[in-house]
């Protein structure tokens, strides 16, 4: 223990998150106690109390890491020196990344973020949160409007809501083959990455100027 009181807080707070998500991963985050997450990471819970203040604050450092990844994986996509379409299916891919690395964040970031600031009591790492992905919707914004510009996608289509909508079909579609994985190789004889490709395609064509795909 006196190792440990050597170590910065930081550390002590990296050991307790890994420990914790573990157990998020393997029980949910409802059936995993503090003792639960005290004894994963080997600390007493009185030690546990002195780097969080309770379960909500663990899955909300988690989550904000998770949606820091998702963030850097958006952007380098739209960074990308490529035509708008290439990075369309770029940024596709780096949600089925996201996916892949995070699988227990997936559906938590992308459902539901706290934005109510001001009647809630709600924790630093909400606010940031909220703020990341405010910065990730106006990456977007900005490479919807640019394949509007480049004569790309349809210039009657609305940033804000193509993109909402965007969040709601490409995410529930990689979850759907994730779920269905078993299903889509047998009964349709496709891969995964075959049956997200489809997918991806048809999507395109929603918002894409001219309505089809090759």
């Amino acid at each position: 223990m006196a190792r440990r009181k050597k170590e910065p807080k930081e550390v002590h707070r990296h050991n307790i998150a890994s420990a914790a998500q573990e157990l998020f991963e393997e029980k949910g985050i409802e059936s995993t106690s503090m003792d639960d997450i005290a004894k994963k990471a080997g600390y007493s819970k009185a030690t546990l109390y002195v780097y969080f203040r309770n379960k909500e604050e663990i899955v909300g450092v988690l989550v904000l890491e998770s949606m820091k990844k998702l963030y850097d994986y958006i952007v380098t996509a739209i960074e990308e020196k490529e035509s708008v379409k290439e990075r369309y299916y770029l940024i596709c891919k780096a949600l089925m990344r996201y996916q892949e690395e995070y699988p227990f964040y997936f559906k938590t970031v992308l459902e539901g973020i706290n934005i109510d600031f001001e009647h809630s009591k709600c924790l630093p790492e909400e606010k940031e949160t909220f703020r990341i992905g405010e910065k990730i919707n106006l990456a977007l914004k900005q490479f919807i409007e640019e394949g509007i510009v480049a004569g790309e996608f349809r210039k009657e289509i609305d940033s804000i809501s193509t993109i909402f909508s965007f969040w709601g079909m490409l995410s529930g579609l990689i979850q759907l083959a994730v779920n269905k994985e078993e299903y889509i190789v047998r009964e349709m004889k496709l891969s995964k990455q075959e049956f997200l490709k489809n997918g991806f395609d048809h999507l395109y064509c929603v918002i894409a100027k001219e309505g089809r795909y090759e």
